[in-house]
């Protein structure tokens, strides 16, 4: 049923596509209140998530203490206290990161019921003074659990639909995070990325992503995937928005001006869908027009076999990162993957209802981080994406420009997700743990698809300057980044 919509919730529309900054600039000039703010953003979610037309399943949770918090941050600032960068700004964080209150189960059902204390990173937003409005459904598992899993669907949340075609793919693995940022459900969001888990949800829902230099934000009180590759990042509406969350997420102040970024384009990096690479090639075309110098230079392309090397190495960080994790969270349950094989199996009625856990069963099976196999594999993959692929291609430069995805498949929880169309060098990325962005580059066929902009190690301003470049460019040929709520039934 094709049905193309103007906002859904009309009530709230004014308010929900505000920014971080439009907000903190009219609680300055008291014309909006936090008090104001969130109750019309939990109006929105209430109405849009579960039972609305459209049924986005974006939220897992709200948080009980959300209102009350934001009346304690308007009574601070009518006293003249500001807590920090973020008061009184809502923040929707993905279900991987614990905070009080809220579930913290990575979409699975063997977490449910685990007391969940605030991760550091939640800590940090609430002493900037920020209101953590509650968590956003993710793939299960960050998407490490089936061969034939559905980028988006959680046993605990149901399939996240995308807020520009609601039978698309949200993406994942912080596909939740991506579609609540369209749809308006707050201003800022953290998702997580080990492997294009922000980067995807962030094109396929037309909005800016970062994936900071791995370790640069604190993982404490996450539920892991590979404490090689996992990072925290911002997924927003603007690339300011990004740079603001990014920093309070990361303890650095923004610099005062802008820096300086050379910029190259990759030859090799791009999505293998015509009409996608195409845009981006006119993007390109559009930046260069501003006096931008674009040369284009040759980047490696994974293998086979470097795929087969990082799904090997990931499967055996899950294994021990998770059994560390598990050993820290309160309450009873799973310790171990091999816990939550047998908790699956258990309620198979459940876990089972569209696919199974082959990713699982094969970490389990795995010998772990502590051996010669592992380590040199890991440090093989290592080398080659930063020195064979990353640092020749950049040579003098500071970033790499590239196409992301190519837009956004149908949803189908029974065969999985299909081919996908995507930049390669997403993976040489997420190996090397250098930072990534993603920001919106247009429309094709009617969805949004973004770029990627990939720098060293702790360049997050750099990459940002780049990517905020880009975004006043697309903006000038036309793109507002309001979803057109296509499809607004399912079926």
């Amino acid at each position: 049923m094709l049905r193309v919509m103007s906002d859904p919730h009309r009530p709230s529309e004014e308010l929900a596509y505000l920014t971080a900054h439009d907000v903190l600039a009219r609680y300055a000039d008291g014309s909006l209140s936090a008090t104001t703010l969130v109750e019309a953003l939990l109006e929105r979610i209430t109405a849009l998530d579960d039972d609305g037309p459209t049924g986005l399943h974006a939220v897992i949770a709200l948080s009980d203490d959300a209102r009350a918090t934001a009346k304690e941050r308007d009574d601070e600032r009518r006293a003249g206290t500001i807590r920090g960068p973020l008061h009184g700004v809502p923040v929707l964080i993905k279900d991987n990161i614990e905070a009080d209150g809220l579930p913290g189960t990575a979409g699975a059902t063997a977490l449910l019921g685990r007391p969940a204390h605030d991760a550091a990173l939640v800590t940090t937003l609430r002493e900037a003074g920020a209101i953590i409005l509650g968590s956003t459904n993710m793939s299960q598992w960050a998407n490490l659990r089936s061969t034939r899993s559905t980028s988006g669907y959680s046993a605990v949340g149901g399939l996240v639909g995308n807020p520009w075609s609601i039978d698309r793919s949200a993406g994942g693995s912080s596909s939740g995070a991506g579609a609540a940022a369209a749809a308006g459900y707050a201003p800022l969001l953290v998702g997580t990325e080990t492997d294009g888990s922000i980067t995807c949800p962030a094109s396929l829902n037309g909005v800016v992503g970062l994936k900071p230099t791995v370790g640069l934000v604190s993982r404490q009180g996450i539920v892991p995937l590979s404490s090689r590759q996992d990072s925290p990042g911002p997924l927003t509406r603007s690339v300011a928005d990004a740079g603001l969350l990014f920093s309070v997420l990361a303890g650095i102040d923004i610099p005062a001006e802008a820096p300086a970024v050379s910029m190259v384009v990759s030859s090799t990096w791009r999505t293998g869908h015509y009409r996608t690479d195409e845009l981006f090639t006119s993007v390109m075309d559009d930046l260069r027009a501003t006096g931008v110098s674009l040369p284009e230079r040759p980047f490696g392309k994974p293998s086979v076999q470097e795929g087969t090397d990082e799904l090997y190495c990931l499967l055996a960080e899950f294994k021990d990162d998770l059994a560390a994790y598990l050993a820290t969270r309160d309450g009873e349950g799973v310790r171990s993957i091999a816990d939550v094989l047998e908790h699956e199996r258990a309620n198979a009625d459940v876990e089972f209802r569209y696919f199974r856990n082959e990713h699982l069963v094969a970490a389990n099976d795995s010998a772990g981080t502590d051996t010669d196999e592992y380590r040199q594999c890991r440090d093989r993959i290592t080398t080659w994406a930063v020195q064979d692929c990353l640092e020749v291609g950049l040579g003098d430069a500071d970033v790499v420009l590239s196409p992301a995805y190519a837009p956004a498949w149908k949803c189908d929880v029974v065969l999985g997700d299909p081919h996908v169309w995507f930049n390669p060098g997403i993976s040489v990325a997420a190996i090397a743990g250098w930072p990534i962005a993603t920001v919106p580059m247009g429309l094709v066929d009617e969805l949004p698809v973004g770029l990627t902009i990939m720098g060293r190690p702790h360049s997050e301003w750099k990459v940002l300057a780049a990517a905020a470049q880009i975004e006043a460019v697309v903006a000038a040929r036309g793109w507002t980044g309001r979803p057109s709520w296509r499809n607004a039934q399912r079926g």
